[in-house]
C-alpha cells in the first residue's frame, strides 16, 4: 500500500483526490493546507484520516510515503522545498516552479537525497499519448517534421487571479503553454531556434502568445496560448507518411486519429476513467516500488528542458515575475 499525502486543498487537489480511489494499491491518509481548517474540510471531504495546518506537519508524518504537491504554481517551489527537506518523495504539479534556477535547485536536491522527485505532467503518462507515442517509433507517420497544439481560453480573470497576477506566476504561458511546448519536446525534443510574441496585459503577463520552435532536422512546432478566447485545444502531429490528430483536449485525449498514407483513417480509443490523474500516480507507485528516483515517463532532464524553453519564450515577450 501506497500512503498519499496531499499539499493543497484546491480544486487540482480534489480531483487528484477523487482519481486516487482508482490506483490499485494507493490511499489517501492526510491532507495539509496553510490552515488547519482547510485541511479538516478537505480531509473530511475525501476520507484522508489527518489533517495538517501546515505543510511542514504535513511532510513530517512518518506515515506519508509521497506526497502530491498541488498548490498554485507561484508555491511550487516552497512546498518541493519543504517534502524534500523532509525526505518525502513528491510528485509536483506542472509547472514545476517559476524558472529554471528553482527548479534546478529542487531535481539537485533530490538527487543529492536520493529522493524521488517528479513533475505532475499528466499527459506524458496517459495511455493514448504513450500509444500514440508507441505508433511514432514504430514508424507510423515516417519522420516527424511538424507539431502543432493550441491550448486557450476564453476568461475573463480578474486582475488578482492566479492566471493574471504577477505575484502568482500569472499568464497564459506557464499555465496553459506548459502543454503544447511538452507535446512539442516529447515528440521533437530540444529545439536549436525559439521564436515568440505576446500580447501582455495590465499586470505584466501574457494574455496570448504564439510561439515557433525550429528545429536542425527541418521539423517546425508552431504553438500558441492565451485567456482571451476559447480555442480547439487540439494537436497535429505531421510525418513524412502520415498524421496524427489528438481532440480536444489533447493533453487528455480518449482517442486519436492516424492518418496514414493511402489508408483509411484509423480511429484509436481507449475506455478512459476518472478525470486523467491516477495514471501518474500509477507511474509515481511503479517507480518508488522500483527504487527509481525518477520516472522515465517524466525524466529530470525532460523537466529542465521544457523550463528552460518556457525561461527563452518569458525573456522574448517580456515576462519576469517578483
Amino acid at each position: 500500500m501506497t500512503r498519499w499525502g496531499i499539499l493543497a486543498t484546491g480544486h487540482i487537489a480534489a480531483r487528484f483526490a477523487e482519481d486516487l480511489r482508482l490506483v490499485p494499491g494507493a490511499e489517501l491518509v492526510a491532507v495539509g493546507s496553510r490552515t488547519a481548517e482547510s485541511a479538516e474540510r478537505f480531509a473530511e471531504r475525501h476520507d484522508a484520516t489527518r489533517a495538517y495546518g501546515t505543510w511542514t506537519d504535513l511532510a513530517a508524518d512518518p506515515e506519508v510515503d509521497v506526497i502530491y504537491v498541488a498548490t498554485p504554481h507561484a508555491a511550487h517551489y516552497e512546498a518541493a522545498r519543504t517534502c524534500l527537506a523532509a525526505g518525502k518523495p513528491a510528485l509536483v504539479e506542472k509547472p514545476f516552479t517559476l524558472d529554471l534556477a528553482t527548479s534546478t535547485e529542487l531535481v539537485d536536491t533530490a538527487r543529492a537525497a536520493g529522493v524521488f522527485l517528479m513533475e505532475a505532467m499528466w499527459m506524458r503518462c496517459n495511455p493514448l499519448i504513450l500509444r500514440a507515442c508507441e505508433l511514432i517509433a514504430e514508424g507510423a507517420i515516417g519522420t516527424i517534421t511538424g507539431v502543432r497544439a493550441d491550448f486557450g481560453v476564453a476568461g475573463p480573470f480578474p486582475p488578482e487571479h492566479r492566471m493574471r497576477a504577477r505575484a502568482l506566476g500569472g499568464g497564459a504561458l506557464l499555465d496553459l503553454g506548459v502543454y503544447p511546448v511538452s507535446l512539442a519536446h516529447l515528440m521533437l525534443g530540444v529545439p536549436q531556434h525559439v521564436r515568440s510574441w505576446a500580447k501582455l496585459g495590465p499586470e505584466g503577463t501574457d494574455e496570448n502568445t504564439g510561439i515557433i520552435l525550429g528545429y536542425d532536422s527541418g521539423a517546425v512546432a508552431t504553438l500558441s496560448c492565451g485567456m482571451v478566447g476559447a480555442t480547439g485545444l487540439t494537436a497535429s502531429i505531421i510525418g513524412t507518411t502520415g498524421r496524427i490528430e489528438l481532440p480536444d483536449p489533447f493533453f487528455r485525449p480518449d482517442g486519436f486519429t492516424l492518418h496514414r498514407a493511402g489508408a483509411q483513417p484509423e480511429t484509436i480509443t481507449a475506455e478512459l476513467v476518472g478525470n486523467g490523474y491516477q495514471y501518474e500516480a500509477i507511474e509515481v507507485q511503479r517507480c518508488l516500488d522500483e527504487g527509481l528516483t525518477e520516472s522515465p515517463l517524466v525524466p529530470h532532464s525532460a523537466t529542465l528542458e521544457i523550463m528552460t524553453l518556457l525561461d527563452g519564450v518569458r525573456a522574448q515577450i517580456g515576462v519576469s515575475y517578483p
